[in-house]
């Protein structure tokens, strides 16, 4: 099964990757965000961070990729690092749009192929696939639903388990400019029992569109904060001796180009 999960992810990305030379580019958005926060959990307490993101619609479906650059301003982490890097990369290939034909039925307005690639330092290799759905739901800018099998190539004991991604964004309007509120959910959920536990990443933005409201141009440059909440990071259980459960709200600036 592991062997067919990293397969399978592998596939996907090839995949998704040769129609993207023959299928025309719909649009993109790609973007910078600066962020600093305290009280992190495992990792040094004081993390500065910069993270390149981007986002497209191909014609067979979407992409999403993001890098973290982290840095923990002088103090170092169990293994020594006084800074770490991590990203993913996440094609979704669209049953709707490859077939041609309309997906819809209730609430879900397409069903895709969704893959996804983590990488980190230290030889951190994570395989994901699964379903995913894209839904309308009044109120919402768009909400997606991805349910993967998870497959950890590090440490190579760990079984593979499923997890559950929600990913939304919102718009509010407020005076002369919008708030942007925006995020995603990563919940593994039946990993107990060897050495990692099921946990839970609850990670949303709230923005303020500032070029919008000093007459620039929308969507533009942001400013706010993120709140990162995670019970048993990294699969550790929380305990007396260990504290694993995070609360960190982090301010950012983020900018689109």
């Amino acid at each position: 099964m592991r062997t067919l999960i990293k397969g399978a992810v592998a596939a996907s990305l090839a995949l998704a990757s040769s129609l993207a030379t023959a299928s025309p580019l719909l649009w993109q958005d790609n973007s910078l965000t600066y962020l600093y926060g305290k009280d992190f959990e495992v990792d040094p307490p004081i993390q500065q961070a910069v993270t390149f993101e981007h986002v497209s619609g191909w014609s067979f479906g979407d992409l999403f990729l993001f890098v973290d650059s982290i840095h923990y301003n002088g103090a170092r982490d169990a293994a020594g690092n006084n800074s770490t890097w991590y990203g993913e990369i996440a094609p979704r290939l669209s049953f709707g749009k490859i077939s041609g034909r309309e997906i819809k039925f209730g609430p879900i307005t397409d069903v895709l192929l969704a893959g996804t690639y983590e990488r980190g330092r230290g030889d951190i290799k994570n395989y994901l696939l699964g379903p995913g759905f894209d839904l309308a739901v009044p109120g919402f800018d768009y909400l997606q639903l991805n349910t993967y099998y998870r497959h950890s190539d590090s440490p190579s004991d760990v079984r593979s388990s499923w997890q559950i991604t929600p990913v939304w964004a919102i718009t509010l309007p407020a005076g002369r400019s919008d708030i942007l509120i925006d995020g995603y959910i990563d919940w593994i959920v039946d990993n107990d029992g060897d050495g990692k536990h099921a946990n839970l990443h609850f990670n949303p933005q709230v923005k303020y569109d500032l070029g919008k409201a000093m007459g620039w141009k929308a969507k533009q440059l942001y400013a706010g904060i993120e709140y990162s909440y995670w019970k048993n990071k990294y699969g550790i259980k929380d305990s007396s001796a260990f504290e694993t459960d995070q609360n960190v709200t982090n301010l950012l600036v983020k900018v689109h180009f």
